[in-house]
């Protein structure tokens, strides 16, 4: 391959080129794509397995933990997810041309907003091969050309994937361009995408947190991302107990690696005695770890002495942090200090208390009587997502369609000129 530098701006080049004409794209033209990708993932179902076990051995051989072995692998239910996948959001609404807020001015001209794609997304990704396919339906159908970089540990599977995607994408008469797969395990490709600011417009990690900060201290090009989950449960003392015991328990036991998982737990003095003990036994039944402030030591003698450094971990494993605190307000406080502004959850009958919560609460979701695993881009109706946002400029929260898309002002006028 010529030298990295070289290659990356072409790649940046094509993509821009490519990102004018999916940019004009119709609806119709994007859902044939998405639907022949789809059709052609089943179709060549075996022959993506084939080459995912390539990859699966190079990590075997590796060392790769059971876990990231796991999230590496492709399977006949894994390819129809995908299919199905590409196929949901062919059936989601196109925001590309939308007008909003068309009004007319005291000197005749109409002003309003028309939703336009962002142009060249860069994704910078880890392990799962399925977000070759996910990444590339969201920015195609958002109207965006892409490049993507997925992680060395995946490059068959990666590079099979692509492959049906710009296929697809040329059965329906759009420019094969519009999704580019990097196709060299160097890391320096990485640096190069970050520098080059002129053809990129956006970059969008998805993966650990080390990936995130070396992108957000090396990119040149606005970054959408959120480096922590380390999310909370507050059970408020006008809770309903068994309210609250179910959600914490799916909060934290549904998954544990995931962003949304709840990775602190904070209980009001006066229900504490009553919740813990229970809420207590049903996850060491779990096999989750507890490490709790005094007050929990007291209530849970099996739990561990939390320390402060635990307050500001996003575990991904079976270990909670509790603390019981005096109130809202100091519940409140814990989570300005704490939180990593990804999601937060109270759990009360009190209506005035959960609307404080929700004014008073700085994260991108936040939530009342609901458990925390809720924050992401399929339950909130978006249909899918291509990462999440704990930033405040330009998405924040799940990132669909809607979030892969920019506005500009429009003007409609008959002949008007400004005296």
């Amino acid at each position: 391959m010529q030298d990295i530098q070289s290659y990356i701006l072409a790649v940046g080049e094509q993509a821009r080129a490519a990102s004018r004409l999916i940019g004009r794209a119709d609806t119709a033209a994007k859902n044939r794509a998405l639907n022949a990708i789809a059709a052609s993932l089943e179709a060549d179902a075996a022959a993506l397995i084939v080459e995912n076990a390539k990859d699966l051995e190079a990590g075997r051989a590796k060392g790769l933990d059971a876990a990231m072995l796991d999230r590496l692998a492709i399977t006949a239910k894994s390819v129809k997810s995908m299919a199905d996948g590409l196929r949901e959001v062919a059936a989601l609404a196109d925001p590309v041309g939308e007008i909003t807020g068309l009004a007319y001015r005291p000197s005749g001209i109409q002003v309003g907003k028309m939703r336009v794609p962002l142009g060249v997304i860069g994704i910078i990704y880890e392990s799962r091969p399925n977000v070759t396919a996910d990444a590339a339906a969201l920015c195609l159908k958002s109207g965006n050309a892409c490049i993507l970089r997925g992680g060395s540990e995946s490059i068959h599977s990666n590079r099979a994937i692509a492959a049906i995607v710009r296929a697809g994408l040329a059965e329906a008469g759009l420019p094969a361009d519009a999704v580019q797969l990097i196709d060299t395990t160097d890391r320096a490709a990485v640096g190069e995408l970050l520098r080059l600011d002129k053809h990129v417009d956006v970059i969008v990690p998805r993966g650990g947190k080390g990936l995130i900060e070396r992108i957000m201290a090396e990119s040149r090009i606005p970054v959408i991302k959120h480096l922590d989950g380390i999310c909370h449960v507050y059970i408020d003392d006008k809770a309903d107990h068994d309210k609250a015991i179910r959600i914490a328990m799916n909060a934290k036991t549904h998954r544990y690696g995931v962003c949304n998982a709840m990775e602190t737990l904070l209980v009001a003095e006066a229900i504490a005695a009553d919740i813990l003990p229970a809420l207590g036994g049903l996850l060491r039944e779990k096999g989750v770890e507890l490490r709790g402030c005094a007050k929990t030591l007291a209530l849970l003698p099996e739990a561990t002495a939390a320390t402060e450094e635990d307050w500001d971990t996003e575990y991904l494993a079976a270990i909670l942090s509790i603390r019981v605190v005096a109130g809202l307000d100091e519940a409140l406080e814990h989570i300005h200090r704490h939180s990593s502004q990804h999601t937060e959850a109270i759990v009360t009958e009190d209506y005035t208390r959960a609307r404080r919560f929700l004014r008073e609460v700085d994260s991108s979701s936040v939530m009342v009587n609901a458990s925390t695993r809720f924050a992401d881009g399929f339950e909130y109706g978006l249909g899918a997502e291509i990462g999440i946002s704990t930033d405040k400029l330009h998405a924040r929260g799940p990132v669909g369609l809607e979030g892969l898309t920019t506005q500009k002002f429009v003007v409609l006028g008959d002949g008007q000129i400004r005296g």
